[in-house]
């Protein structure tokens, strides 16, 4: 099973991230934590991610492949993936679709978790609150949408196009939310998502392994 996760902020991405994990066997690969994992290791692209981080500038896409092919390959390997925060724009998911094409990995399911801006809005004042967190404000939440709008939000009907897309309703609970993937991914064909075995817990990995970008094959 080859997925990827699509939401914005507050939409209970990593939460279903780890849920299909679990149910699934495949591997959540959050693409940030490999990034701040392979900036700390001490690789030879530690220094150079690691710099682009702290001026607060975006990985360029050479080095996040770089980054989370051989981790993609690895998982693949082990029974399948769900990637998480990556791509984010539409050239990297064209770029994204080549890579996986030349090595037979291409996506089987986009998973698009969707909600009104009300609801986002709603969720993340009150996880501000609960954490402390002053600096997210009404207005930066606002911002922090705006921007997944102009830039992670094209890649929706790119997707649809690509007829692999799967919307959600993320308006509901996430024992809900989680029930709506699985029908989807089973009504599209996902290969293993209508198996019963399926359907039983197992023990999910979320990776927070370490890989080096020596190892993937472009």
């Amino acid at each position: 099973m080859r997925l990827l996760l699509l939401a914005p902020p507050g939409a209970g991405k990593g939460t279903q991230g780890e849920r299909l994990a679990a149910w699934s066997g495949a591997e959540h690969i959050a693409a940030g934590d490999l990034l701040r994992a392979e900036a700390q290791s001490g690789s030879g692209l530690a220094r150079e991610i690691a710099g682009y981080q702290a001026r607060g500038d975006l990985v360029p896409d050479k080095l996040v492949l770089g980054v989370l092919t051989p981790a993609i390959i690895a998982a693949a390997a082990r029974g399948g993936f769900i990637l998480d925060g990556f791509p984010r724009n539409l050239p990297q998911a064209i770029a994204a679709h080549e890579l996986a094409t030349r090595l037979g990995l291409t996506l089987d399911a986009a998973i698009y978790l969707d909600a009104p801006d009300a609801v986002l809005t709603q969720r993340l004042l009150a996880r501000a609150s609960k954490d402390g967190r002053t600096d997210d404000t009404a207005d930066v939440i606002r911002h922090r949408l705006r921007v997944y709008a102009e830039t992670t939000g094209e890649l929706v009907p790119y997707y649809t196009e690509r007829g692999i897309l799967v919307s959600v309703n993320a308006d509901q609970p996430p024992d809900a939310v989680t029930a709506d993937i699985k029908a989807r991914l089973a009504a599209l064909g996902v290969p293993g998502a209508g198996d019963d075995d399926r359907l039983r817990p197992r023990q999910g990995r979320s990776t927070m392994l370490r890989y080096t970008a020596s190892s993937a094959a472009f």
